[in-house]
């Protein structure tokens, strides 16, 4: 059976912007609650997750301290909360940008997390390294081989 065909969302282009970046993957967090090795990001569109995609426009030379904190962030934090099911983080090849690829159970784990006292501090952090854009998103599209 076919999917239907819809016109492309803002989420579709900044998608394929970010795709169109040359960012590569240079480090995988992808880590469930249970801390399970075989849990893996996965990609798809059924539905059962709402993806959180935060793009960080950083100095090249920030960049090592932005990837730290994004990883200490991840391990004692984000990972602690519920709804959580993965995190990504790509750099591109220039260094310039940063990209934190999260997975949530649901919008609204990710509205908890905002709200919990210790996320005002860890943004202020990194807002100190980098500008940020933060987008939840659903995959609309995805293509294997």
């Amino acid at each position: 059976m076919s999917q239907p065909e819809f016109p492309p969302s803002r989420r579709t282009f900044v998608a394929a912007g970010v795709a169109a970046t040359g960012v590569a993957l240079t480090s995988t967090f992808a880590q469930s609650q249970i801390r399970s090795p075989a849990m893996q990001a996965t990609i798809r569109t059924d539905g059962r997750v709402i993806t959180l995609v935060n793009v960080f426009t950083v100095e090249p030379a920030k960049l090592p301290s932005l990837l730290e904190l994004l990883r200490d962030g991840t391990e004692t934090f984000f990972s602690t909360m519920p709804g959580f099911v993965s995190s990504s983080v790509l750099t591109a090849r220039d260094s310039s940008r940063a990209i934190n690829y999260s997975q949530w159970k649901s919008a609204d784990d990710i509205a908890a997390f905002r709200r919990d006292p210790r996320f005002a501090p860890y943004i202020q952090q990194l807002l100190a390294l980098a500008k940020a854009e933060g987008i939840e998103c659903d995959v609309t599209y995805v293509k294997t081989v």
